[in-house]
């Protein structure tokens, strides 16, 4: 008796890996690499331009007012020795609410929801959009299971170019590669 069942788990495990092995084999895969596209996309490098100019703006008026505060502070460091109580409070609060205020402009235009991840939303998001509607179109197209981004820190380890539809995805947006 735990002869037959022996014998019918192989079979079983058998069959399992036969047909696993065909289902496998018959997966369609491509990879895109995302960065590549949009490098070539000329609205995503207008796009990065803005925001690259937006970024550069908002860094340097942040600098501007670190740099205000580090001087209002080495001042009041150079005076407090002479100064009486009541106007060293009043210069400590005065310093502190110009580190606040800082801080709030930071996380206003830098923070998590702050206005550059918004205007990245504004201007990046419809040409991904772009990208993943060419994408799909192809893969549905071509038949292809799965389609893998090669960039952003995928798991995708090897890939040989000839599944590569980078630029298959570019002419489906109408964009010619030079």
């Amino acid at each position: 008796m735990p002869q037959k069942k022996i014998r019918m788990k192989i079979v079983f495990f058998s069959l399992l890996f036969i047909f696993g092995i065909g289902f496998v084999k018959a997966q369609s895969y491509a990879f895109i690499d995302s960065d590549y596209i949009m490098k070539n996309v000329p609205e995503y490098l207008e796009a990065k331009e803005k925001l690259d100019k937006l970024s550069e703006k908002w860094t340097k008026e942040i600098e501007d007012r670190y740099l205000f505060i580090k001087v209002k502070r080495d001042n009041f460091n150079k005076e407090e020795v002479l100064l009486p109580n009541e106007e060293k409070e009043k210069r400590r609060a005065e310093i502190d609410k110009l580190e606040k205020d800082a801080i709030e402009l930071q996380t206003l235009h830098f923070g998590v929801n702050g206005e550059y991840f918004q205007k990245r939303q504004e201007f990046v998001k419809p040409i991904q959009d772009r990208v993943f509607t060419a994408m799909k179109k192809i893969a549905k197209r071509e038949g292809y299971a799965f389609v893998f981004d090669k960039a952003n820190q995928s798991n995708l380890v090897y890939a040989e170019k000839e599944y590569d539809i980078s630029n298959t995805v570019l002419e489906e947006m109408g964009i010619s590669k030079e």
